[in-house]
């Protein structure tokens, strides 16, 4: 085979994990390659979008950890691309004061000494104009906390990848993966062999898998990403120092509800529910339900006055959930130079610098940095189909 096409590691999805894990192959000097189905850019998976949201909040310590390098992380890609990929603008979390959730959050903030500003119902509106805090609600927010960039991110690390000799090969469907001590992958276009592969397929994780004999318990949702346009201009502007907001649960539901200010669409907050109804990624087009929708007018009209409670633009994305929400960071039960990253349960993105690490590391057959006992594979054991 060509030499052209033999590689230390083929990196297959071209999202933000994958692009993530292919940058850091190739500052460790490794020729990789990154495989995308479709042209690049694209918004047919999970990665695209101008934002997203970026916390050290969270219910897990382990994922707070996560977070503290992946900061450092950002940064350092900022640095290095001179672009600007994060903008602080805190972390309003809300939920029933003595709900298990909300005080998985506090709690977790407050042990890991997260800068945090705590909110009563007495002081809530001097600083946070515009929204109606549940009764018996609390509040805190993660000062740390900010908008990431997120189109504008992908192509940043796109670009630092192929600066470092990085190759992608875009609209090369992958078509078949043998595995062996050297794996070969077949696209629509060639036939590639690698040392290691990584798995980071999103939606379509599972239709690469059974290739390997493997199939892991993932659902496929779409999200209905909501714009709502604010009536007074300026009332919830990321100028305006209008924070991201995270509710736990509230009357209309035990999911979350998620907001960031207005910045995308002018004079419009991007608020979202997080979860959606089951799709199949080739066809999400065909899903139509609305009952997210629903729930997020119920909410907008009772505690964000300042918003038209019917939304001015929607958009898609997809989330691809495992029954945990937890990530899959893992070897291949039987081939240990196949690598999977699956499962980001629509809370992945800003972990991508620490996930590309850690998905690199494994790549190599190195120590991961982070204990990843909470995202192996074997979790899921009564849930796996295997064909091996």
């Amino acid at each position: 085979m060509s030499s052209n096409r033999v590689f230390d590691c083929i990196v297959i999805g071209a999202g933000v994990q994958g692009s993530f894990t292919a940058y850091h192959l190739a500052k460790g000097n490794k020729k990789a390659l990154l495989l995308e189905q479709f042209v690049l850019p694209h918004s047919r998976g999970s990665s695209h979008g101008q934002t997203r949201i970026i916390r050290k909040a969270y219910e897990q310590d382990f994922y707070t950890h996560m977070m503290e390098e992946c900061y450092e992380l950002w940064s350092q890609l900022e640095k290095e691309a001179g672009v600007e990929l994060y903008r602080k603008t805190g972390l309003l979390v809300m939920g029933p004061e003595k709900s298990e959730n909300y005080q998985q959050f506090k709690t977790t903030l407050q042990k890991n000494k997260i800068p945090t500003v705590i909110l009563t119902p007495d002081n809530f509106s001097k600083h946070i104009s515009n929204v109606q805090l549940n009764e018996g609600d609390g509040a805190i927010v993660d000062v740390t906390a900010g908008i990431l960039y997120a189109d504008r991110a992908l192509k940043t690390v796109q670009d630092q990848f192929q600066m470092l000799g990085g190759i992608i090969r875009d609209k090369e469907m992958v078509t078949d993966i043998k595995p062996g001590p050297i794996v070969t992958v077949s696209t629509t276009a060639h036939v590639y062999q690698a040392k290691s592969v990584v798995i980071t397929a999103g939606p379509w994780a599972n239709r690469l898998l059974i290739q390997t004999g493997l199939q892991l318990p993932l659902q496929v949702i779409k999200i209905n990403v909501c714009y709502w346009k604010v009536k007074v201009p300026g009332s919830y502007d990321l100028k305006n120092h209008f924070p991201c907001f995270l509710l736990t649960e509230s009357e209309e539901s035990k999911e979350h509800i998620y907001g960031l200010p207005s910045n995308e669409y002018p004079e419009m907050m991007k608020i979202c529910y997080h979860m959606g109804s089951e799709t199949d990624p080739d066809n999400r087009d065909q899903q139509k339900d609305r009952s997210d929708i629903d729930i997020l007018q119920r909410y907008i009209a009772r505690c964000l006055p300042g918003l038209h409670p019917e939304p001015a633009v929607v958009e898609t994305c997809m989330y691809t959930l495992t029954p945990d929400r937890h990530f899959v960071l893992d070897c291949h039960p039987a081939y240990r130079n196949i690598v999977i990253g699956a499962g980001f349960s629509g809370h992945g993105f800003k972990f991508g610098p620490i996930i590309g690490k850690l998905l690199c590391e494994l790549s190599l057959g190195k120590v991961p940095s982070y204990d990843l006992s909470p995202f192996q594979i074997k979790r899921f054991q009564a849930n796996i189909k295997s064909s091996l």
